[in-house]
């Protein structure tokens, strides 16, 4: 604990509390009255003969008398500089534990629909995906689709079946730009990683690495804390591109173009630092081997850090030898003194001599049973005790201050009774619904909750059970008379009409001009001029069940939004 505080820093040497220094001067007088009452009993020796001496007082040195003061006086300064704090070392945090995320930056341009790898690049792509899933590398995940533009799918998420539901459906004509922007894609994905202070893991399913997308994936991992792992979706022999009419992509030559893996260019990212790339194989050992990487690297600690503005207290440095010296200093009464001196000292802080002997909850239920409600909810550290103290005393805001900290069910229907003595009512029926739910047993607070939407909805007067007596305490159950109908609308044991019922269900339309979906298709007699527009107050409609086409038009929407443009640099298919 104190093996890194020396040597002492005595630039940053300082006392915490310097108010206490000022007990070395009570010290330093004390110290002088016992040498001068040390003198004065020498100068009373004289006067007895010295042949008497012996017998008439007891045998002492008075050298070991001074040595005990000068020791009583190293212990005071010892335990004042104690009480003052001193200090030279700030308070360090610990380490934080973080949880490094990962994104897929899946390619989706064009060349990923050849055929070398059955049935296509993109199909096997998606299967190492849902492969790499069931290992559960247990990291946030995240999906990223790159073409001519890179664009989120799936935010990070430990869900992963919202992965698995969204990679079924993709396909480049899902993008709103052809190509393949590498760079983009790692720009993208590195936001992601973002929201933590650990570094991420980028895995990249895509092909065509050559010698500019060597220069662009070691750029990155240069200037970036994340690390990269490849999955090259491609093969040596390659195979020929095509658009998305099956035509042959040809390029300014008119030579077809042909997509296939450099096996020295894959080499050179293997040998760079914090670049692994993982050869594709027909099982899934290869996504075996980055999950177990990911789930190996999934906690990152940080440095210990020093806190700003917050300095250890090194005290109890100057204690050790002050409890040493009071050792030796053993002397009959003065340890009575010693002790004396270090009692006051202790209290002369914000505790005090009830705080030696007695807890706070104790001493808050000695002034309860005085009647003193108030000093006793002050006095109170248990937050039932304090609000129940509060409660009676009529400070209600500071009940319910001090219920809230209570989670319990009973803390819960306390809190509803605070809550009613203050005259928020619909708060006070929200926490009896509170404390049904965390214990159904409680029928009090049942029948209570009950008894507060009648008088909500104004057609009864109510006062909750228990609401006079003992919050905490439960109580006897109400008599009031409850409702055989659950299309009770009015209260007080009245039954609703069925005319009751379409006049509630009126206003509520009215009120809120919202129709339920399964309405739709009547036309409503109340509101004529609705016929020609019957999908005016429509809250949702169906949603087409491909969900390629809802990505298809959201990045579109991203695009015309925030004026996404390709840059220009990026391949072209």
């Amino acid at each position: 604990m104190y093996k890194d505080l020396l040597p002492i820093a005595w630039n940053d040497f300082h006392f915490l509390r310097p108010q206490f220094l000022w007990l070395l001067v009570p010290v330093l007088v004390l110290l002088l009255l016992s040498l001068l009452s040390m003198r004065q009993e020498l100068k009373w020796k004289k006067v007895i003969a010295p042949h008497l001496r012996p017998y008439v007082i007891q045998k002492g040195s008075n050298a070991a008398k001074i040595w005990m003061h000068v020791i009583l006086l190293l212990a005071f300064i010892f335990g004042t500089v104690a009480l003052a704090g001193p200090t030279w070392k700030k308070i360090e945090l610990p380490g934080q534990k973080l949880e490094t995320p990962m994104v897929l930056l899946l390619d989706l341009s064009q060349s990923m629909m050849a055929e070398d790898i059955q049935p296509n690049r993109l199909e096997r792509a998606k299967f190492k995906i849902k492969d790499l899933i069931k290992y559960n590398p247990r990291a946030r995940m995240a999906l990223v689709g790159f073409a001519g533009t890179a664009h989120t799918i799936v935010p990070l998420t430990k869900d992963y079946e919202i992965i698995n539901s969204h990679i079924e459906n993709l396909k480049p004509s899902v993008m709103p730009f052809p190509g393949s922007d590498l760079e983009a894609a790692l720009t993208l994905g590195d936001s992601l990683t973002q929201v933590t202070k650990a570094p991420g893991t980028l895995v990249l399913l895509s092909d065509d690495f050559s010698e500019k997308e060597r220069v662009i994936l070691n750029e990155y991992v240069r200037n970036h804390k994340n690390r990269l792992m490849i999955l090259p979706m491609n093969t040596p022999s390659g195979a020929e591109v095509k658009d998305f009419r099956g035509r042959i992509i040809k390029d300014k030559d008119g030579e077809a173009i042909r997509s296939y893996l450099d096996p020295q260019i894959m080499a050179s990212l293997n040998a760079i630092d914090s670049i692994s790339v993982q050869s594709l194989t027909l099982d899934d050992s290869d996504v075996e081997v980055i999950a177990k990487s990911i789930e190996k690297n999934l906690i990152f600690t940080e440095k210990d850090q020093e806190k700003e503005n917050e300095w250890r207290d090194l005290g109890l440095l100057a204690v050790i030898p002050m409890a040493f010296l009071m050792l030796i200093w053993f002397r009959k009464g003065w340890v009575l003194y010693g002790l004396l001196f270090i009692f006051f000292t202790s209290c002369s802080g914000e505790s005090s001599f009830e705080d030696l002997w007695f807890t706070p909850d104790y001493q808050g239920q000695r002034l309860s049973d005085k009647g003193d409600f108030k000093d006793a909810a002050e006095a109170y550290s248990d937050p039932m005790r304090k609000g129940v103290a509060y409660f009676k005393a009529g400070e209600y805001e500071d009940a319910i201050n001090a219920f809230s900290e209570d989670t319990t069910a009973m803390g819960e229907y306390n809190l509803g009774l605070a809550y009613f003595k203050n005259g928020d009512y619909e708060a006070a029926s929200f926490a009896f619904n509170q404390a049904v739910e965390k214990d159904p047993s409680l029928q009090i607070a049942a029948q209570n909750s009950k008894e507060l939407n009648r008088m909500l909805r104004g057609t009864d007067n109510f006062t909750p059970q228990a609401a006079e007596e003992d919050p905490g305490e439960g109580g006897k159950q109400a008599q009031n008379k409850q409702n055989n109908s659950m299309e009770d609308l009015g209260g007080g044991g009245q039954e609703a009409t069925k005319k009751d019922m379409e006049k509630e269900r009126l206003e509520e339309e009215v009120g809120t001009n919202i129709r339920k979906g399964k309405e739709l298709n009547e036309v409503p007699d109340d509101i004529q001029s609705q016929i020609q527009q019957p999908n005016q107050n429509i809250l949702m409609r169906k949603v087409n069940d491909d969900p390629s086409l809802f990505l298809q038009k959201k990045f579109r929407y991203q695009v015309k939004k925030y004026n996404i443009k390709p840059n220009g640099n990026e391949e072209s298919w």
